[in-house]
């Protein structure tokens, strides 16, 4: 099971239960408004706005959201300027994480995400210290069969297909996402949603205490509202994955 599987079934799961919708809203109409200003406010020729609409649809974002997002970025409405800035560091162990934050205040988030680290036993890391462990990959989580999702996906030109809580995972060439999820739903696979992200190039084993503190470490930098993304590059085990989607 890949580590991207794993961290999206325990994002699920504790999505689930901590019930932080109006926090994913704020995350998502950022990467609305980012979207819309680099590429256009058009999501049918902005690949990224489109994903990040999909995204807002699937947290059930009501569609006035979506359109405050898309006015910010066209300056018909409240502008904000923010600005994509990724943190790199350690956690326990030595463990790589990548944090990508969108904010309006650099000096704010970089003091609050130094602080997390801190506390956590960690620190911040140069620019390119840890970011040479990751790479971009497209990601589409779908539901059904897995033997059916991956032969439509390898039909589709996708890399690799994995299985975790119920979903199946299908990763790609950031560049192909849009091909493959329209390939994916054309054979009749159920998408339920689909991303460019980060991905650790390889995970690295650290013991139970190291992966509890990483996990905490991982949460607190997710709860920050300038903070859209955590990818750390450790291994979890069975053991610790069941305690965590409990």
């Amino acid at each position: 099971m890949s580590g991207h599987s794993k961290w999206s079934t325990i994002k699920r799961a504790k999505g689930a239960t901590d019930a932080k919708r109006a926090a994913q809203f704020t995350k998502v109409s950022r990467e609305i408004t980012i979207a819309a200003r680099i590429g256009g406010p058009d999501a049918a020729s902005n690949p990224r706005l489109r994903l990040a609409i999909d995204k807002g649809r699937s947290l059930n974002m009501p569609n006035d959201n979506i359109k405050r997002a898309i006015e910010r970025a066209s300056g018909l409405g409240q502008t904000d300027a923010y600005e994509e800035i990724t943190y790199e560091g350690y956690g326990p162990g030595g463990v790589a994480v990548l944090v990508e934050a969108a904010t309006d205040n650099r000096n704010r988030t970089a003091s609050e995400v130094r602080s997390l680290f801190t506390k956590a036993g960690g620190s911040l890391a140069s620019s390119g210290a840890v970011a040479w462990q990751f790479e971009a990959r497209g990601i589409i989580e779908c539901g059904g069969d897995f033997a059916k999702v991956g032969e439509a996906a390898i039909e589709a030109g996708a890399d690799d297909v994995d299985e975790a809580g119920g979903s199946v995972f299908v990763y790609t060439d950031p560049a192909a996402l849009e091909t493959v999820r329209a390939g994916l739903e054309s054979a009749g696979v159920s998408v339920k949603s689909a991303e460019a992200s980060i991905v650790a190039k390889s995970t690295i084993d650290v013991n139970a205490d190291d992966a509890r503190k990483n996990m905490k470490l991982v949460d607190a930098l997710d709860e920050l509202d300038d903070v859209q993304r955590v990818t750390a590059n450790f291994e979890l085990s069975s053991e610790l994955f069941a305690e965590l989607t409990r």
